[in-house]
This record gives structure tokens, C-alpha cells and sequence, in this order.
């Protein structure tokens, strides 16, 4: 194995892995470092947005969602208070969107497989330690690691790494500032041959705290149910009597024996709902990519699509027409600016601010303005027409203008309002004008501060 690439990529998960195939593919000589081979089980990253499915076809890796027993996925059903709306996906180029849920693990080893049959591209089963960087200029020069099965630690050298090391990411503290933030966790199980009201469909079901249901394959339908704050203990049982008594009742009574069913026999098992807003990549010789630099709720399903998309701008900035030689670091710090803002307006903003935007709303189990909030925004979506496909188009990575983000939120906000005045007497107009007042601030402070965190560096 050779000791010297043009680039170095610690992760060989969702980013890692096309990032090697896009680079790899452009002639550099790249290492992928991976701390463990063995197919990945995880409860979060099974279903692809459509516009991440366009993304992984720039790429020319729209191969690896086949063979892996994936299920079409053309938009959403929500459930709330006994009611049911359909959100479809807007339709590309005459014909529906079409996302992809699949098992994350199968997922994995398809692009795992795909970079490993780049003739540039080598992949080395390895425990990274540390970067190695120079003492006078601080600049990255390479990884040192343990290869698996060795005692002896072995120094790769490059002149760009990429720290693609995921959601619980060893090198992200000593690179980004900011710090992760979690507030509620995902508990996952899965269900066996259930028939869900809407075939094909993700499925949203706002009881005091969002659950989320999609198919992975033939026989099997994820649950993800979002719980806020410290999560109950699964040693004691108190994590399975709290979705008893606090979930169940809401989930739909066609579904509810196999929810049953799958409460008593499946291991619960959780994952913590993290955000971390991006930051700009400032060290020299060093990007960081991923969930390991930026996260968002996974809510809206939204991480492998900016991930993917994020690939898809970088190798173009880093192509060789535009970047001939990774040493020039300058020239990489230059474009990795231009990366920052660029992916903004990809998709990665509307993305980001949806998501955390989104859960504020439909996890407002204590907050009476929130409910306010959630209530227009499921009413909304009864009107259709745009207030259907531009908010679902927005989620599915398709529609990436901010200002629309912006206009459907306070146009839910707006309606709320109407609403509150509505539904009541004309008694009540003075007390329900200080109400529609704290509505719209309540709907300033939940997305105001997002937009912020995407537009600071």
C-alpha cells in the first residue's frame, strides 16, 4: 500500500464513499480510511429525498440504490386529530418525484462496493488516530492510523483530507467551534408486513411528538418516534410504557397491531436528534464534510440529499480544471469559500431551516402558540395547490430558494391568525389581537434564529 495520495478521506459512510468515486473518477489517488467494513445497522438515514436521488445520479452512482430491495417513495401522508392530508411530491419534468427508502446498511455496502471498484481509489480497514499537520503552519499533511488486525500505527501522508467521520465525528472539536445541540431523540423499530393507509408514502403522525413511518423493503416498515428531552430508561421499561401510554393512541388503528406487535417483540433502539449549523472549512489541507461539519433534524429526511449535493459542488470546485494541485492551499481555501455560500443555495439553507423549523412546529406537545402554529400548518396543506407542492418540494430538495421557505412560513403563521379570529367571537378581538401577536413572534423566534445560523460563517 502506498503511503502518499492526493487525497485522504477519513469515513467511508454516505460522503465518504461518493466522494471517493466523484474524486477518484477525476484521476486523483485517493485513500479511504474506514474504522470498520462490516455492514453498518442504523435506524436513521433509509430514506433519500428525490433531489438527493438526482444528486446520486450527477454522481453516476444511481446504480447503488438497486439490488437492495429499496421502495419507491412519492410523497407523504400526515396525520392529525382523527384527519388525514396527502402531500405529494411536485412532479420533475412532467412525471412524479420519486424518493427511495432502503435499508441504510445495504445502502452503505452498494457505494462501499462502487468505490472500491475505482481503479484510483484504494480502501484501508483502519482506526484513525490523528491528523498529522505541521508544527510551524498548522497545515494538514496526512493521517495516522491502525490498521485492522495490526499493532503498529502507520502515517498516510496527502495534500487535502477530508474528515467525513459522521454524525459522532472524533476530529469534528478540534476543527468547528460550535457546538452540537440535541434536544430530542429517535427511538426506532421496525414493523413486519404491515399495510400502511398510504402505500408508498412516508407517513407523519403529530401526536404529542411527531412519529415517522416509511416501508425499507418488501416486509419491513421503519418506525421512528421523536422523543423530547432525556429519554425514558429501556432497561426498566419506562421507555416502552411511555409509548404505550403517550404514542400509541395516536398512531392509526389499521396500523396499530403491527405497532403493537412490534413494541413487545423488537429491541428499541435510539438515536439523538442533533443540529449542528455549518461552518466555514478555514485549516489548510483539511476539509470537513458530512454530518461531521453540518446537521439538521431528520425529521424531513434531509442529510443524505445535502450530503450528496455537497459532493456533487465540492468536485466540481476541486476538479482539475479548477483546482489542478491539491498544494496549492490558497487557491483550496479560496474555493472552499465559495463552497460555503455555494451549497446554500444548492439546497443545503432551505434543507437545514425546514427541518428544525418543521419539528419546532410539530413537536409542540406544552406550548399553546406552537399548537396554534401546528394546527394552520396542517390545515394548510388542505388547501393544496402550491401550499402543498412548493412546502413538499422544498423538503424533497427539489425547490432551493430561501425566500419561498420564508413566504410559506409566515403564510402559515398569517393563517393561524386568521384562524384565531375566526373561530371566536367578536368579544374576544381584543385578547385574540395580543394572541396573533405572540403567534407571529412565536413564529419568529422559531425560524429567525435558523436562517441566522446559515448565514453567519
Amino acid at each position: 500500500m502506498s503511503l502518499e495520495y492526493d487525497l485522504i478521506i477519513i469515513g467511508a459512510g454516505i460522503v465518504g464513499c461518493v466522494a471517493a468515486v466523484a474524486f477518484g473518477k477525476q484521476g486523483r489517488k485517493v485513500l479511504l480510511i474506514e474504522r470498520d467494513m462490516n455492514e453498518p445497522n442504523r435506524i436513521v438515514g433509509e430514506l433519500l429525498q428525490p433531489g438527493g436521488v438526482i444528486a446520486l445520479e450527477k454522481l453516476g452512482l444511481s446504480e447503488c440504490l438497486e439490488n437492495i430491495d429499496s421502495i419507491p417513495c412519492y410523497g407523504y401522508g400526515v396525520f392529525y386529530g382523527g384527519e388525514t392530508v396527502s402531500v405529494p411530491y411536485p412532479n420533475v419534468n412532467g412525471k412524479p418525484a420519486r424518493g427511495r427508502s432502503f435499508h441504510h446498511g445495504r445502502f452503505i455496502m452498494n457505494l462501499r462496493n462502487a468505490a472500491s471498484k475505482i481503479s484510483n481509489v484504494t480502501i484501508c480497514e483502519a482506526m484513525a488516530n490523528d491528523i498529522i499537520s505541521c508544527p510551524l503552519t498548522e497545515r494538514a499533511l496526512g493521517v495516522i492510523c491502525t490498521p485492522k488486525g495490526e499493532s503498529d500505527v502507520r502515517h498516510f501522508y496527502a495534500p487535502l483530507t477530508i474528515i467525513a467521520d459522521g454524525c459522532f465525528s472524533k476530529f469534528r472539536k478540534d476543527f468547528i467551534l460550535r457546538d452540537v445541540q440535541v434536544k430530542s431523540n429517535f427511538v426506532g423499530l421496525i414493523m413486519k408486513d404491515t399495510v400502511l393507509p398510504f402505500p408508498n408514502h412516508g407517513h407523519v403522525i403529530l401526536a404529542n411528538s411527531p412519529v415517522l413511518m416509511y416501508q425499507i423493503g418488501t416486509h419491513e416498515t421503519r418506525v421512528l418516534i421523536d422523543i423530547p428531552g432525556k429519554l425514558p430508561s429501556n432497561g426498566s421499561g419506562e421507555l416502552k410504557k411511555f409509548i404505550e401510554n403517550n404514542v400509541l393512541p395516536f398512531i392509526p388503528k389499521s396500523v396499530q397491531p403491527s405497532f403493537c406487535e412490534a413494541l413487545q417483540t423488537e429491541r428499541l433502539r435510539s438515536m439523538p436528534n442533533s443540529f449542528l449549523p455549518p461552518s466555514t472549512n478555514v485549516n489548510g489541507g483539511l476539509i470537513i464534510l458530512g454530518d461531521a461539519m453540518n446537521m439538521r433534524h431528520p425529521l424531513t429526511g434531509g442529510g443524505m440529499t445535502v450530503g450528496f449535493y455537497d459532493v456533487v459542488i465540492l468536485s466540481d470546485l476541486l476538479s482539475p480544471a479548477q483546482t489542478p494541485d491539491f498544494n496549492d492551499t490558497g487557491l483550496i481555501l479560496a474555493q472552499l469559500q465559495v463552497f460555503h455560500w455555494k451549497r446554500k443555495f444548492y439546497c443545503s439553507t432551505v434543507i437545514n431551516v425546514l427541518a428544525q423549523a418543521l419539528h419546532s412546529l410539530f413537536a409542540a406537545a406544552d406550548d399553546k402558540y406552537l399548537r396554534i402554529l401546528r394546527e394552520a400548518c396542517f390545515n394548510y396543506f388542505k388547501f393544496g395547490g402550491i401550499c402543498v407542492s412548493h412546502p413538499c418540494g422544498m423538503l424533497a430538495g427539489l425547490f432551493q430558494n430561501p425566500l419561498m421557505l420564508i413566504f410559506h412560513f409566515f403564510a402559515v403563521a398569517i393563517y393561524g391568525v386568521y384562524r384565531i379570529f375566526r373561530e371566536d367571537t367578536m368579544l374576544h378581538i381584543p385578547q385574540n389581537m395580543l394572541k396573533s401577536f405572540i403567534v407571529i413572534y412565536t413564529a419568529c423566534v422559531v425560524i429567525l434564529p435558523v436562517l441566522w445560523t446559515e448565514l453567519k460563517f
